[in-house]
């Protein structure tokens, strides 16, 4: 028989004294940003004692800040309250689109943006779309805050940087600029509430001229973390995204690709559809975009 506890504290200090005790003690302590993973991880894979840390209580881990320079996202606001901010949806598209696609729409009452990225799937959704818009971890620790690239989180399937002491607040993200657009697509088999396949993001920024000065392109379902893929980015630059940048960038990002071959794909098919999803990602990226000038 297992053993279970559960804390919702108010404020970091708390949060942060209640992990420190848990682990001077010995317990394991488990962070509840949204939840939604921790009953089918119990019944499958991990049902061992633990002491639940509910963050969703705090302040810092429900905001959402609209600044000149930055946009702020808590670890725990739920995908659908975020689906519902107007301003998001003009800024951050892409990224909440990744959202939207997670789960049916009672899950997106409680699944959270943090929650998916520490869940440190590969298959994460909204991974690739964070990478791609450049967005920075928010950590809390005992000696204070610091910050962590996305990209550089997930360390590997099921594994992030994050120690015994440390929680995720939320995220910095910079404020798109104009003639800046974000996009995210993935491949699953069904039609809906499934894990990708494949997953590609890409996030362009184009000048008065229709040029691209800035890129960036992450990749997820087909390496063991998702992956930044800088060279694909590169390839987008100085460019009108056009359909010969695409092709370049797609290829880089079959190569980069790291897959494997289970009952959901092939590796030569996941190598091919994340080209695929690139190329279309980067056109829905581009043309928004260029609706934002």
């Amino acid at each position: 028989m297992s053993n279970f506890g559960y804390v919702a504290p108010t404020t970091v200090e708390e949060t942060l004294s209640v992990l420190k005790r848990a682990t001077d003690q010995g317990q394991r302590a488990q962070i509840l940003a949204g939840g939604t993973d921790v009953i089918v991880q119990m019944r499958s894979v991990d049902n061992s004692h633990r002491l639940f840390v509910d963050i969703k209580a705090l302040r810092e881990t429900n905001e959402v800040l609209i600044e000149e320079e930055q946009v702020y996202i808590g670890a725990a606001i739920p995908s659908g309250v975020l689906n519902e901010n107007a301003t998001l949806k003009t800024l951050l598209p892409g990224l909440l689109e990744s959202a939207d696609l997670i789960g049916s729409t009672q899950i997106q009452g409680r699944a959270s943006i943090g929650g998916n990225l520490c869940n440190s799937s590969p298959a994460g959704d909204t991974i690739p779309a964070l990478i791609a818009n450049a967005a920075i971890c928010v950590i809390a620790t005992s000696e204070g805050i610091r910050t962590v690239p996305v990209e550089n989180f997930v360390t590997g399937v099921g594994r992030n940087c994050l120690v015994g002491n440390e929680f995720l607040l939320g995220f910095q993200i910079p404020r798109p600029s104009t003639g800046t657009g974000d996009a995210y697509l993935r491949f699953i088999p069904r039609t809906e509430m499934d894990i990708a396949v494949v997953g590609a993001a890409v996030a362009v920024t184009l000048g008065q001229d229709g040029i691209c000065s800035h890129a960036r392109v992450a990749i997820g379902a087909v390496a063991p973390t998702p992956l930044l893929v800088d060279a694909a980015g590169v390839a987008l630059v100085d460019t009108p995204v056009d359909e010969e940048a695409l092709r370049r960038a797609a290829q880089i990002c079959s190569d980069a690709s790291q897959p494997i071959t289970d009952k959901r794909g092939t590796i030569e098919y996941r190598r091919k559809v994340v080209g695929v999803l690139c190329r279309r990602a980067g056109a829905i990226a581009r043309d928004r975009a260029l609706s934002n000038q």
